[in-house]
């Protein structure tokens, strides 16, 4: 527990600390963000604000990861080391998006099928890896099912099929991420809240650990690592918590597309790692809602020849374009991303407690 504990303190430090460094070298270089014109005309002046902090974020949680195991003296996983591959990777993708939008000088990067296929392509990557390395029990780190709160048997996938499902929640999750990044501190306070519900996850599990003796029972956790998890998660939530301080209202910094999708990557692994993949969408309610915003949006205006269901999606654009304050915007869905996690989690603990009877 100590090193876990360490570990938020270690990533809240280097973010709350270091992240105003890494604006002073954004600004020298002039790498501000780019507003796109068809959006809400009060996020004009926010032009110009540096962007691309989600480079720092992935550089805290992994020096804190590195930092947290050599002072406790304590083995990195295979979990772990694929965690961060997947948000480094798709951080990776996002950079280069952020990188396009800077050089060009507009509000556009990749373009939405070649940014997609780089996901996949890292996607692949990570559940080819991740449905492979089984421990002594022959445990590997994601399973060959659909899952809700554990593993659900009669959902057992082929390979290949496992790991289109893999590539497809990926893709799902860090899509969603990215399309909650709209606002100063919506995301970045949202999943702060998603990462400490998946520490405690992890942590439960650890104690209800089908790899240990002394509590294995009936409805122990048959996973990998879940402590190692929990030190990434709490990283994680440690990292965007002292980013948030630059990033809340009126912004210091942005995301960009490098930590949106950094961090809807690392959601989406802790979803499949802990066997939550259908729980995910439970904690994750606003990502869910913010991604479901925008294909209702274009698939009833094509169906109807140019109708639109919300006055502008994503999500919190329609709440601001009826009138709704950005600070209220983000508050209130912070209040349904809290909502959501205590759901999750409540469902999470529920199903333990009944099969204990």
């Amino acid at each position: 527990m100590l090193l876990i504990l360490t570990a938020g303190l270690i990533s809240l430090i280097i973010t709350f600390v270091g992240t105003r460094f890494w604006i002073n070298f954004l600004k020298r270089r002039s790498y501000g963000q780019f507003v796109r014109d068809d959006g809400p005309t009060a996020h004009h002046v926010k032009r110009g604000t540096p962007t691309m902090g989600g480079v720092f974020i992935i550089f805290a949680v992994v020096v804190t990861y590195g930092l947290s195991h050599l002072i406790f003296q304590s083995p990195v996983s295979v979990s772990g080391l694929l965690v961060l591959g997947l948000a480094v990777g798709l951080g990776a993708v996002g950079f280069i998006d952020d990188w396009l939008k800077i050089s060009n000088a507009r509000s556009l990067g990749l373009t939405a099928p070649a940014k997609l296929a780089l996901q996949i392509t890292v996607g692949a990557a990570f559940a080819i890896a991740a449905l492979n390395f089984p421990d002594d029990r022959g445990v590997t780190p994601a399973s060959d099912f659909i899952s809700f709160l554990r593993d659900l048997p009669m959902f057992h996938l082929p390979f290949i099929v496992a790991v289109l499902w893999i590539m497809f929640l990926i893709a799902a999750f860090s899509n969603g991420t990215n399309l909650t990044d709209g606002l100063d501190g919506l995301l970045t306070g949202s999943a702060v809240m998603v990462f400490i519900a998946y520490a405690v996850i992890n942590i439960w599990q650890a104690n209800q650990w089908c790899g240990a003796a002394s509590t294995a029972g009936p409805k122990c956790y048959e996973v990998r690592n879940p402590l190692d998890l929990a030190v990434l998660a709490v990283a994680f939530a440690g990292a965007l918590f002292g980013f948030l301080w630059w990033n809340a209202r009126p912004a210091k910094i942005f995301l960009g597309d490098t930590g949106s999708l950094a961090i809807g990557g690392a959601v989406a692994a802790m979803t499949i790692f802990t066997r939550t993949e259908l729980l995910g969408a439970v904690i994750g309610l606003v990502f869910v809602l913010e991604s479901v915003s925008v294909i209702a949006q274009v698939g009833f205006f094509k169906l109807t020849g140019g109708r639109r269901i919300l006055r502008m999606a994503p999500l919190h654009h329609h709440f601001e374009m009826i009138g709704w304050e950005e600070v209220t915007v983000v508050i209130r869905f912070w209040i349904i991303s809290g909502v959501a996690v205590l759901a999750g989690a409540g469902l999470f603990y529920a199903e333990w407690v009944v099969g204990q009877g």
